[in-house]
C-alpha cells in the first residue's frame, strides 16, 4: 500500500493565515510527493459540534473547497471530499464507538477543558457539553482510519487524538481481526517550525483570540491592514531589534527561505524599523498569496464548478470506503441471511487456534501487551510503556522477528512458561504471517 496522508479543517469560518501555514500548505506540498496518496476533506459533521448556523456552515464549506483548489491541489493527484458525502464515515464511527471506552472519552483535552470551564464558573461539570462534542474523537479516529492514513499532519494538540485513533484501531483489530488487521495504526506528523502560527498579539493566531490575518478575505487591503497590527516592542528605527519571541519574525520565517530569514534578523538588529519590516513582511506574503488570491475569487464566482469536483472527489472516496466498511460489516456479524444448506455447505475447515498478542492500558496509564497461547496461557508480560505506539512496535518486532529480537525484548516469561514455548509461539505467528 502506498504512504497515505488525510487532513481536514473544521467548515465554520473562513480560513486565516494560521490555518494555511499550519494545514493547508503542508498537506498540498505533501501531496505532491512520489509514492503518496493524499486524501483532503472538508469536516463539515465536525463543524456540528461547535456551529448551529446553517448559512455559516454552508458558505465556510465553499470558501474552504475553493482555498485548497485556489492553493494548487491537484485533484488529479488527490482525494478531495466532504465529509458528509461520505456515509460509510458516520457507520464506521457506530462502530469504532461500539469498541471505545468511556474512560478514554473522559480524558480527551476538549471534553476536559469545557468540564474544567463548567466548575470554575460554577457550573454542572457537564452544563451544555453534547454527546457531539464528547465523542467527536472517535468521527475523528473514523476520519483517519476509512482510508487507513499512515500519517496526519497535525498541530501538536491534536496529536493525542491520533493516539486515541491508534488506540481504538487496535482494538479493533483486537477483537474482530482474527489475526489479521482492518486497519494501520496511523502516526502524527508534527511540523516542530510551523506547527502554530503566532497571531497578531503573539499568541496562537485563532478566530477566538480575535488575532488573525486574513487569507484570501478582503483582498491585499486586509492583509496589509492586519499585518500593520501587529504588536511590536517600542524601540525606534536605528535601535537594535530582538528577533526572539517576536510574532512578526516568526510569521515571516513562515514563508522565507532560510537565507531570507537570516538576512532578515540580521537587518533588524542593525536597527531596520518595524514599519518598514511590516511592509517587507506584506511584499513577502503577498508575492506567494496574491496569485492564489485571483484564483480563489474566480472559484467563489462559480460554485458549480467546485461542486462538480467534490461529488468526483466523493465518488475516488467511497470507492476506498465501500469496500472496507462491507469486510468491517461481516467482521462484526453484520451479515446478509443466506440458506442454511447453502452455508453448511461453504462453511470453510476450522484452523487451528494460533498464539495470540494483546494490547492493553491499565489504570496507571501505561500501555501493554503479552502472548497468549493458543490455550489461553499467558506466555510473555511486557514491560509498561508511556505511549501505545511504542507496544505497538514492539508487537509488530516480534511478530516479525520472532526468536531473534526476544532475548533484548522488553518482556519477561510468564509464569510458567519457558522461553522454548515463547520461541515457538512467534516461530508460528510468524509462519502464519508468511501463509
Amino acid at each position: 500500500m502506498p504512504q497515505r496522508v488525510l487532513t481536514g479543517i473544521t467548515t465554520t469560518g473562513t480560513l486565516h493565515l494560521g490555518n494555511y501555514v499550519g494545514a493547508v500548505r503542508p498537506c498540498i506540498v505533501a501531496s505532491r510527493e512520489p509514492g503518496v496518496e493524499s486524501f483532503f476533506f472538508m469536516a463539515d459533521y465536525h463543524a456540528l459540534i461547535k456551529c448551529d448556523d446553517p448559512e455559516r456552515i454552508e458558505r465556510s464549506r465553499l470558501q474552504i473547497a475553493a482555498t485548497w483548489l485556489a492553493a494548487g491541489l491537484d485533484t488529479e493527484r488527490a482525494v478531495f471530499y466532504r465529509q458528509s458525502d461520505v456515509p460509510e464515515i458516520p457507520e464506521l464511527t457506530w462502530l469504532l464507538t461500539c469498541v471505545t471506552s468511556k474512560g478514554q472519552m473522559n480524558r480527551a483535552h476538549a471534553y476536559k477543558a469545557s468540564v474544567d470551564a463548567n466548575l470554575a464558573a460554577g457550573e454542572d461539570a457537564d452544563a451544555n457539553i453534547s454527546m457531539g462534542l464528547y465523542s467527536y474523537p472517535i468521527l475523528m479516529a473514523a476520519d483517519i482510519l476509512m482510508f487507513n492514513a499512515h500519517r496526519v499532519p497535525v498541530g501538536k494538540d491534536q496529536v493525542q487524538h491520533i493516539e486515541m485513533a491508534r488506540d481504538v484501531a487496535q482494538r479493533f483489530n483486537h477483537l474482530f481481526g482474527q489475526g489479521r488487521d482492518f486497519f494501520v495504526l496511523p502516526e502524527a506528523q508534527v511540523d516542530a517550525e510551523m506547527e502554530l502560527l503566532p497571531g497578531l498579539d503573539g499568541r496562537k493566531m485563532s478566530k477566538s483570540y480575535d488575532n488573525v490575518i486574513p487569507l484570501f478575505d478582503g483582498g491585499a487591503t486586509a492583509l496589509r491592514e492586519a499585518i500593520a497590527r501587529i504588536v511590536t516592542d517600542s524601540r525606534l528605527p536605528g535601535e537594535p531589534k530582538d528577533t526572539e519571541g517576536s510574532a512578526l519574525v516568526t510569521i515571516y520565517d513562515a514563508f522565507a527561505a532560510p537565507a531570507q530569514r537570516a538576512a532578515f534578523r540580521d537587518e533588524l538588529r542593525a536597527g531596520l524599523g518595524w514599519g518598514d519590516a511590516k511592509r517587507r513582511l506584506f511584499d513577502l506574503i503577498d508575492a506567494e498569496i496574491g496569485p492564489m488570491r485571483a484564483r480563489y475569487e474566480a472559484l467563489m464566482a462559480h460554485p458549480e464548478r467546485i461542486e462538480q469536483t467534490l461529488q468526483e472527489g466523493a465518488a475516488k472516496a467511497r470507492s476506498f470506503a465501500a469496500p472496507l466498511l462491507a469486510r468491517l460489516r461481516e467482521a462484526v456479524g453484520l451479515r446478509r441471511f443466506q440458506p442454511l444448506a447453502a452455508v453448511a455447505s461453504e462453511t470453510p475447515k476450522s484452523r487451528p487456534a494460533l498464539p495470540v498478542f494483546k494490547q492493553y492500558r491499565e489504570a496507571d496509564g501505561r500501555f501493554y501487551f503479552k502472548l497468549n497461547a493458543p490455550d489461553g496461557r499467558a506466555l510473555l508480560q511486557s514491560q509498561g510503556f508511556d505511549a501505545g505506539r511504542e507496544a505497538g512496535e514492539w508487537v509488530k518486532r516480534l511478530k516479525a522477528e520472532g526468536e531473534s529480537v526476544l532475548a533484548h525484548a522488553p518482556v519477561s516469561l510468564a509464569d510458567g512458561a519457558t522461553v522454548a514455548e515463547a520461541a515457538e509461539a512467534l516461530a508460528t505467528l510468524r509462519a502464519a504471517e508468511a501463509g
